[in-house]
């Protein structure tokens, strides 16, 4: 057990390290970025943008690095039935990272007390919904004894992070476009565990996924010692 532990933190100080330096930024977004961009032609500054945050987090299972999305819940007013990563708009006072593990905590279970806030990736505006996201890199020991809050998250998915690197996972389909109703547009998404991954989400993902290609072998997987 303590050599797992000695490794676990080669691999998140490699990323601390990493998400402290500049970051991939809106050129790996924009690897899955739907074509043309979901509501970006609406005209919206993102300073005007409503902040919000998500919890990408790392955590080993399986001898694997995993990371958690969630399918939103059916009863939910946006994007219902989507991956997301956990997360949502931030309360009055309330700092990015505490956000971000706050909604981990009502959405999923992961108690704030065992996540290792690393660093964040590229803020990412939401069109669409009028929202600038900050996506939170996290990390844990262990694998996180999950509890899901019922009327926000339909299911969980633990996605295995060298799953996210096969280019084989990366696909293409044709959407209707929503704003304006009219037309189509091309998605990219990630097929993940019987679910797609596209939009924000998968933005957020790719940005990461690039990330973890620059740490070479340490982001490979996870060593068992």
């Amino acid at each position: 057990m303590e050599d797992r532990s000695v490794n676990n933190r080669v691999f998140a100080e490699a990323l601390r390290h990493r998400l402290a330096s500049q970051l991939p930024g809106v050129d790996a977004q924009s690897r899955m970025a739907p074509r043309p961009r979901l509501g970006a032609d609406l005209g919206l500054d993102s300073a005007s943008l409503r902040p919000a945050a998500a919890l990408l987090l790392i955590y080993p299972h399986e001898d694997a690095w995993h990371v958690p999305l969630t399918v939103r819940g059916s009863a939910l007013r946006h994007h219902t039935g989507q991956v997301s990563l956990p997360g949502g708009r931030l309360d009055a006072g309330e700092s990015v990272e505490q956000a971000a593990l706050r909604e981990a905590h009502e959405e999923v279970g992961v108690l704030p007390s065992h996540v290792e806030v690393l660093g964040r990736l590229t803020p990412l505006p939401v069109f669409v919904s009028a929202h600038l996201l900050h996506p939170v890199v996290g990390f844990s020991q262990e694998r996180p004894n999950f509890n899901l809050a019922s009327h926000e998250v339909d299911r969980l998915l633990e996605v295995p992070l060298a799953l996210l690197r096969e280019p084989e996972r990366v696909l293409w389909e044709e959407r209707a476009r929503l704003r304006p109703s009219d037309g189509v547009m091309q998605v990219p998404y990630f097929d993940l565990l019987d679910a797609r991954v596209w939009g924000a989400t998968a933005m957020v993902l790719a940005e990461f996924v690039a990330l973890v290609e620059e740490l070479g072998e340490v982001g490979l997987k996870r060593d068992t010692g």
